[in-house]
Parts: structure tokens; C-alpha cells; sequence
């Protein structure tokens, strides 16, 4: 009996390779076609006498326009794709490409626009200034927030995947930058859409650059009969309890610090490490369980106000 054959693992797709396959040739052809086609229109001409050779000139040119646009959008938006694939970095955001694409047709219609008319460009934007005015003032609060997406774009303090945390109110993933607004899945899964206006005014802490793990911490009180040196022997022990949890981080140790003298007793803050702000509350948890076994091993429980009320001449007294 044979025994089975083993299937041969296919090899994983080369990202230049995908990036070069990405890359449509059509705009390159077309770009080519453009240019032989105003290079020789005078000989089209003659084939096709019915035409007027004016005409045929800026049907050529325009073509060229806009093909010559349409390919160095493309070339951009593959040069990105292939960078980011490569260096393993962060996904790019699909707004600057799209900026980039939207300027260069822009600039493409104006030239077709001046040669058309037979004005320059600059005329053309002056002779429709007025009703540019009109409809800026019309969506002031639109091109608001179109504006702070661009400016979002070109700065990047954040990208697709991230995680983030605008004025330490909302918190989650980023998960598409638009030119109005920038959606985010929280960590509840609940979609959240932000105006890029409104993020543009908040303070960000983006817990993903310029790297996946961070730092964390957790802060605990002991009482004063707990020497420090012994609290910070169990609460060592205590982070290495959580390092089993597979989002924490092995390769770095976690810190402890005497940070706080009171009257309740000695503040400890606990500095570990995690991978990725997805385990963030796994992390916390298994850190905070880790601490209350060790504590509770050692009968070393945190400090806890104590309240006694008492009763006499019809008055309630609070002591301490």
C-alpha cells in the first residue's frame, strides 16, 4: 500500500511581484496612443478629410490630457502599494492617493478647458471665481472637514489598523479615512463616524505608531505594614505570573515604582508591555488577577478606608 502523497505547499506570493502585477498597462497604452495619435494627426487628417484638422489637434491633445494623468495617478498609487508591501510598514491611506488622482485630473480639465476655449487656464478660474465663492460659502462646513481630511492624509498621524484615542474619550480602530469623515470600530464594536474636522481640533494618542506594543500600566495602594521592599519583591512576582497571558510582551521585563506616600499607605504603579492594543483588556486583567492571587498568597491586601459611624446626641459622627 503507497503510502499518501504530500501536496506541495505553494510558495507565498512575492508583494513586488503584486505590486508590478497591480499596475494596469492600459494607461501606458493609452498614454502612447495619445501621443502618436497628436504626433500624426496631420496624416489622420488625410484619411478622414471630413474633419477639420483644428478639431482633430485638440481631440489629440486632450487625450494626452487626460492619459498622461490617468497614468501618473496609477504609477503613484502602485509605487505606494509596492513601498508599503516591501517595508512592511502601515498601510498607506487610500485618501492621499485619491488626492493625488483628483489634483492631476483637475489639472488635466483646466488645460483642456483653456485649449477649448482658446483662453489660458488662469482666465478660466477667474472668469468662474464668483461662482466658486457662492458654493464655498454654500458647504463651508463640508469643505471644513475636506480640507482637515486632506491635511490628514498628507500628515498621516494615523493609518488604516491603527488604534486610536481622541481626547481620551473614543477609542478604536481605524478602519477607512474619507475626505469628510474617518470611521473607527471601538473596542465594543461599535462603528463610530468622526467629522475629520472634529479629529483635527481633538488631542490623539494613536497607541500603533511607531510601533504595535506599548506600555501600560496599572496603579496600586499597600498598606503602610507592607515594608516597600517586600511589596515590590510580590508585585514582581505578580507580572511574571501575567506574562502567560499571550498578548503581554516577554522579551521586556515590567517595572515597579514606589510613586506615592499617604496617609492609606504606599502607591505602587505597575509598567508592562503589551503587543497590540486589541489585548489591552486582556492584558489589564490578567495583570490585575496576577496581583490579587500573589497579594492574597501573601495576605499583603491594599490598603481600604475603613468608616465607622457613630450615633449619639442625635447627630451621626464619621471617624476615620
Amino acid at each position: 500500500m503507497k503510502p499518501p502523497s504530500k501536496k506541495k505547499r505553494s510558495p507565498e506570493p512575492d508583494p513586488g511581484r503584486l505590486a508590478r502585477l497591480s499596475f494596469s498597462p492600459w494607461p501606458l497604452v493609452l498614454c502612447v496612443g495619445s501621443i502618436l495619435f497628436y504626433v500624426f494627426h496631420v496624416r489622420i487628417h488625410g484619411l478622414l478629410p471630413g474633419i477639420e484638422i483644428s478639431s482633430l489637434r485638440n481631440i489629440a491633445a486632450v487625450a494626452v490630457f487626460y492619459s498622461f494623468g490617468w497614468l501618473l495617478a496609477r504609477a503613484f498609487r502602485a509605487l505606494m502599494t509596492r513601498k508599503g508591501k516591501a517595508t512592511g510598514r502601515r498601510k498607506v491611506p487610500k485618501l492621499l492617493s485619491e488626492l493625488v488622482s483628483v489634483t492631476l485630473f483637475t489639472i488635466a480639465t483646466m488645460l483642456a478647458i483653456g485649449l477649448l476655449i482658446g483662453k489660458s487656464s488662469g482666465g478660466v478660474l477667474a472668469s468662474s471665481g464668483l461662482i466658486i465663492a457662492i458654493l464655498g460659502f454654500a458647504i463651508r462646513n463640508v469643505l471644513a472637514d475636506v480640507l482637515s481630511g486632506i491635511a490628514l492624509g498628507l500628515e498621516a498621524p494615523f493609518r488604516i489598523g491603527d488604534w486610536v484615542e481622541f481626547d481620551a474619550t473614543t477609542t478604536g480602530r481605524v478602519t477607512e479615512i474619507g475626505w469628510r469623515t474617518t470611521r473607527i470600530l471601538t473596542a465594543d464594536d461599535t462603528y463610530m463616524i468622526l467629522p475629520n474636522s472634529q479629529i483635527s481640533r481633538q488631542m490623539l494618542t494613536n497607541y500603533s505608531a511607531p510601533r504595535k506594543h506599548y506600555q501600560a500600566s496599572v496603579r496600586i495602594t499597600l498598606r503602610h505594614n507592607v515594608p516597600a521592599t517586600q511589596a515590590k519583591t510580590l508585585l514582581k512576582e505578580a507580572t511574571r505570573l501575567a506574562l502567560e497571558n499571550p498578548g503581554m510582551v516577554e522579551t521586556q521585563k515590567a517595572i515597579v515604582r514606589a510613586t506615592e506616600y499617604g496617609v492609606e499607605g504606599i502607591t505602587y504603579t505597575i509598567k508592562y508591555w503589551v503587543s497590540n492594543f486589541a489585548f489591552d483588556m486582556e492584558c489589564r486583567d490578567a495583570m490585575l488577577a496576577a496581583i490579587d492571587k500573589t497579594l492574597r498568597d501573601h495576605e499583603a491586601l491594599p490598603a481600604m478606608e475603613r468608616v465607622r459611624l457613630v450615633v449619639g446626641n442625635d447627630k451621626v459622627v464619621r471617624e476615620q
